[in-house]
C-alpha cells in the first residue's frame, strides 16, 4: 500500500476531483509539497477554485489523464472500469481510495477527533473546528462541506489536533486513526453497502475499536444504539443529550421566535458556560452539547468553547438562506434522508412563513427503495411538496423505482404533492403558486441548490410556462 508521505515533490492525479471532500485533500497535499493534477465528469465552482490554486483540472475522464502520474487517488463513487483507473492499472500506477488518503493524513496526531453517525456530521464537526480554532488550538481540519471560517472544506493547523468528518459510508471511516469519536447516532442508511441495521451498527463498534487505550468515545446518550455501543466500548466514554443521564445536558434551555435555543452547559449537574445559538432546531442544541464535550476533553475551556458557538452559522447547504425572490424567502438544505429532510422542515416551519413549500430531490434508488415508508410522512410540515425525479449519484437507475412512485404514495395520505422531474418544473409550479411571505426549502445531497441559484438568477421578472 503506497503512503503519502512518499510523494512529497511527486505527482498525484486525484479522479472526482471537484467533490467537496476531494478539492478539500487536494489543497492539503498540494500545501504537503505534492504536485497535485486532478480530473472530473463536469465543470463547477470546486473546478473553478482548485484552478484558480493553481492545481490543473481537467473536465471529462480520460485514460491519458493519468500518464505521468505517480500516484492515483479516487473517491468512492469512482468505479474500477473509469477509463483512468483502468490506465493506471495498465500502466501499475499506485491507485488510493480517498478515504485511505485521509486516514494517513491524520497519522501521529496526538489528538484525532473524528466525527461519526448518520445525521449532523458535517456540522458538529465545523462546531468544533471553529471551537478549537477560536480556543487558540490550530486544528488541521477536514469536513464534508464548505464552511466559510476556515476558507472552504480544509484547513492545515498544527500538528497536535487533527478534526475530521468520519463517514460509515462505504465503511470508509474504518481507515482512520481515531483517538477522540464522536457519534451523534446511528440509524439506517446507505442500505445499499450494508445489509441492515446491526450490519451497520457492527461497522460503528469496529471504527471505536480504533480508538487507542486512553482514547475517548463521545456519544449522545438519547440515542438507544449509541448507548448500547458505548457498553460495549473499552475506554473512557462520555455522554450528552437532553435525558437526566447524560453527562453534558442542557439547563434553562429556551428558543426564540425562530427556533434558536439558549441555554447553559451543565456537566454532571454543574453550569461551565452559558451559549445563545444562532442556528435553529433542537438537533443545533446537540451538536453544541457534542461540541463542547469533545472541545473540552482536549483542553479547550469551556467558556471559549461557548463564545464561539454563540457567534457559529452553518456550513453552507445546512438550512442554508440563499435569498429572497418574489417576497419569498428561499433556504436549501443537505438533508438527504427522511429523518434528516423532517429535521430541515422542523427549522423552516419555524421561520416566520405563510406557506411553505419544500422541494425534493430524492437521493439514490437504493435509498428511496430501502427507506420508501420513512419517505412518505417525512415532509408532512409542508404545505405544499414538490418532487423531482431521483438524483442518482454513484448508480445506475435499475428501473423498478421512481420518483412518482413517492409522489403517488404521498398523494394518498391527503398531502399536497406534485411531481416536478426537473427544475424548470419546479421553478414554473413555485412561480405560479407562491405569494409573498412564503418559503420554499430545496432539500437533498444532490444538486438541488442550483435550483435556488437559477431562480435567484430570473429575478422577481419571470416569464412562466403553464405550469404542471
Amino acid at each position: 500500500m503506497p503512503h503519502i508521505r512518499d510523494y512529497t515533490g511527486r505527482r498525484a492525479h486525484m479522479i472526482g476531483i471537484g467533490g467537496s471532500s476531494m478539492s478539500g485533500l487536494a489543497g492539503m497535499l498540494k500545501k504537503r509539497g505534492v504536485t497535485v493534477t486532478g480530473s472530473d465528469s463536469a465543470a463547477s465552482y470546486m473546478t473553478r477554485m482548485l484552478d484558480n490554486q493553481g492545481i490543473a483540472v481537467t473536465i471529462g475522464h480520460r485514460a491519458e489523464n493519468v500518464h505521468g502520474a505517480d500516484l492515483v487517488i479516487y473517491s468512492a463513487a469512482i468505479a474500477a472500469d473509469n477509463p483512468e483507473r483502468a490506465e493506471a492499472a495498465r500502466l501499475h500506477i499506485p491507485q488510493m481510495e480517498r478515504a485511505t488518503l485521509l486516514g494517513q493524513l491524520m497519522e501521529g496526531y496526538r489528538h484525532a477527533i473524528n466525527v461519526c453517525g448518520t445525521h449532523g456530521k458535517t456540522t458538529t464537526t465545523s462546531m468544533i473546528a471553529e471551537a478549537l480554532l477560536d480556543a487558540g488550538l490550530d486544528p488541521t481540519v477536514h469536513i464534508g462541506g464548505q464552511l466559510d471560517y476556515i476558507g472552504g472544506s480544509t484547513r492545515v493547523g498544527g500538528h497536535e489536533t487533527f478534526v475530521v468528518e468520519a463517514c460509515e459510508f462505504n465503511a470508509s471511516f474504518l481507515q482512520f486513526h481515531p483517538t477522540v469519536a464522536v457519534v451523534t447516532n446511528i440509524e439506517e442508511d446507505h442500505l445499499d453497502f450494508y445489509k441492515d441495521i446491526d450490519d451497520i451498527c457492527r461497522a460503528f463498534d469496529r471504527f471505536f475499536g480504533l480508538l487507542p487505550a486512553d482514547g475517548t468515545c463521545i456519544g449522545n446518550g438519547d440515542d438507544p444504539r449509541v448507548r448500547q455501543a458505548l457498553a460495549r466500548v473499552p475506554v473512557k466514554t462520555v455522554t450528552y443529550g437532553m435525558g437526566k443521564d447524560n453527562q453534558w445536558r442542557p439547563a434553562s434551555l429556551a428558543y426564540d421566535e425562530t427556533g434558536c435555543a439558549g441555554f447553559d452547559f451543565a456537566f454532571e449537574g454543574e453550569t461551565v458556560a452559558h451559549v445563545q445559538l444562532h442556528v435553529p432546531g433542537e438537533y443545533n442544541v446537540m451538536h453544541a452539547l457534542a461540541t463542547m464535550a469533545a472541545c473540552v476533553e482536549v483542553g479547550a475551556q469551556p467558556q471559549d468553547v461557548a463564545r464561539s458557538l454563540s457567534a457559529f452559522t452553518a456550513p453552507h447547504r445546512r438550512f442554508e438562506y440563499t435569498g429572497t425572490v418574489c417576497g419569498v424567502r428561499l433556504y436549501t438544505d443537505y438533508g438527504h434522508n427522511p429523518a434528516e429532510m423532517h429535521s430541515a422542515l422542523q427549522n423552516a416551519a419555524r421561520q416566520p412563513h405563510n406557506r411553505l413549500f419544500a422541494v425534493m430531490q430524492p437521493h439514490t434508488y437504493s435509498r428511496v427503495k430501502t427507506l420508501f415508508a420513512d419517505y412518505i410522512h417525512c415532509c408532512d410540515l409542508a404545505d405544499e411538496l414538490l418532487i423531482t425525479d431521483i438524483f442518482a449519484a454513484r448508480e445506475k437507475d435499475p428501473g423498478d423505482i421512481h420518483a412518482t412512485m413517492l409522489v403517488d404514495a404521498i398523494a394518498r395520505t391527503g398531502q399536497r404533492v406534485h411531481y416536478t422531474p426537473t427544475f424548470d418544473d419546479a421553478e414554473a409550479y413555485l412561480r405560479a403558486h407562491w405569494q409573498p411571505g412564503d418559503l420554499v426549502i430545496t432539500m437533498s445531497c444532490g444538486d438541488i441548490h442550483l435550483l435556488n441559484q437559477q431562480i435567484q438568477a430570473h429575478g422577481d421578472h419571470f416569464a412562466a410556462s403553464d405550469p404542471a
